[in-house]
């Protein structure tokens, strides 16, 4: 409520061309809040206001909106403010917009960027797509470990106002290797004449600039970090990585991987911005593989008609097996993605997952085939054998998908695929293939057909 009011107020601020109040709100704001404000704004009103922004401000705003948004403040303002911008930015805040910009956007900021930052900007545009060095930045605070604390403190005065963190310093010697980390809690908490060698720890968790983005959220994640460095192939320090990035990118890597969970081709734009034409491409394969895949459903259907005709009441049963499978099984490879997602699983522990799955099909199985048993024999008094048939094929047929939904993701990872594309609907459609075979060649053997 409070947002919507204080949105409302800026709004009518700028209608009525009340300028200088609008500044004076807006400097007391949230970069994020700015940049949320002028997202609903027109055209022409965005420029107007992010015109009026101090300019430590504009730069910290400009980082927050979309691409679309920078890239319309870029063509309305003049080559000293887009120089001022540039300059201005994190560097990987930098790279992340020009990886998005057009070609002749990207040439422009190029232009009236310094020396020093189109040559960092040139230097992590190179860096794979998705690794650590794409989303590093040069921003740190690095120390030699012949300083004392006392000089440390005072370089950190000196240089710190723009870096990107200073509560973690990386130690280095001249030729730029990386050589142990000391936090400010660490100076603090030791007299000023004391050496930094002394009191800085020399096992860093690092990463290479090759690594995939995906492995540097999991050592955030497993060892609570606020910042990673980032080193090249020879040890020197190249750039670090901070946990603002990280959550970018673990929203990024559960994004896509729930895309491949609902049988889609990952998009990285948002939805309400892209096209029709690119939702409808991203779906119609996965759509018709699996729709190819189901006619194996119908091929057995076909194997078996004889017995069903035989027996008509047989037919009834099968949407009840095939979804309890599906269930089953989707429920399973849920919650191994997940598990692998979250390094609770490997590859190696598939004989103990597996073991376990078996477990809880075999209880869950065994349940819900003695309630599906009751209940059909109060429905169908006299055909004890055709219960009985529904009641074993419900729960080997549970057995088996709980078996095949843990196993394909585990099988996905030691393939090097990503297991999200072993989720519920790859599983639904092998597990009915599976479950509709159990269940006839129970019928024909229980039934003599």
């Amino acid at each position: 409520m409070q947002e919507n009011f204080e949105l409302k107020v800026l709004v009518e601020l700028l209608e009525e061309k009340k300028l200088r109040a609008l500044k004076e709100m807006l400097v007391e704001m949230n970069e994020m809040d700015i940049a949320s404000f002028m997202e609903e704004l027109d055209s022409e009103k965005k420029v107007v206001v992010y015109r009026m922004l101090p300019k430590d401000l504009a730069s910290d705003v400009f980082a927050c909106l979309s691409v679309e948004t920078q890239q319309h403040i870029i063509n309305s303002i003049t080559d000293n403010e887009l120089s001022a911008i540039v300059n201005d930015l994190f560097v990987d805040d930098a790279v992340d917009m020009l990886e998005e910009l057009p070609a002749n956007v990207v040439k422009r900021v190029l232009k009236n960027s310094t020396p020093d930052t189109r040559q960092l900007i040139n230097q992590f545009l190179k860096y794979p797509e998705n690794s650590a060095g794409s989303i590093m930045t040069a921003e740190y605070v690095g120390l030699r470990k012949t300083m004392t604390v006392e000089q440390a403190f005072a370089y950190i005065r000196k240089h710190g106002v723009d870096k990107e963190t200073i509560y973690t310093c990386y130690v280095m010697d001249a030729r730029r290797t990386l050589e142990g980390v000391v936090t400010v809690k660490d100076l603090l908490m030791n007299p000023y004449e004391e050496v930094i060698e002394n009191i800085m720890d020399t096992h860093v968790i690092k990463a290479v600039t090759t690594d995939d983005q995906e492995e540097v959220a999991d050592s955030f994640q497993k060892y609570d970090l606020l910042s990673l460095p980032v080193v090249d192939h020879e040890n020197k320090l190249v750039g670090i990585v901070t946990v603002d990035d990280v959550v970018d990118v673990m929203e990024e890597e559960a994004t896509e991987d729930f895309e491949k969970m609902a049988a889609m081709l990952p998009s990285e734009k948002p939805y309400l911005k892209t096209s029709v034409l690119e939702l409808a491409k991203n779906r119609l394969p996965w759509l018709l593989v699996l729709m190819v895949s189901s006619m194996i459903t119908g091929g057995i259907l076909g194997k078996y008609e004889q017995a069903f005709a035989v027996i008509p009441l047989l037919v009834t049963f099968v949407p009840m097996l095939t979804d309890t499978g599906g269930n089953a099984g989707s429920q399973s490879s849920t919650m191994i993605i997940r598990g692998m997602a979250v390094g609770e699983v490997d590859p190696k522990d598939v004989l103990k997952v597996v073991w376990k799955e078996m477990q809880v099909g075999l209880i869950v199985g065994l349940l819900l085939g003695l309630v599906n048993f009751a209940r059909l024999m109060i429905q169908f008094p006299g055909h004890t054998l055709i219960c009985l048939t529904v009641m074993l094929s419900l729960m080997i047929t549970v057995i088996v998908a709980k078996t095949i939904g843990c196993t394909l993701p585990i099988l996905a990872e030691v393939l090097h695929f990503d297991p999200a594309i072993m989720a519920a609907p790859l599983i639904t459609t092998i597990v009915d293939a599976v479950s509709l075979v159990i269940y006839f060649q129970l019928a024909c053997k229980l039934l003599q057909l």
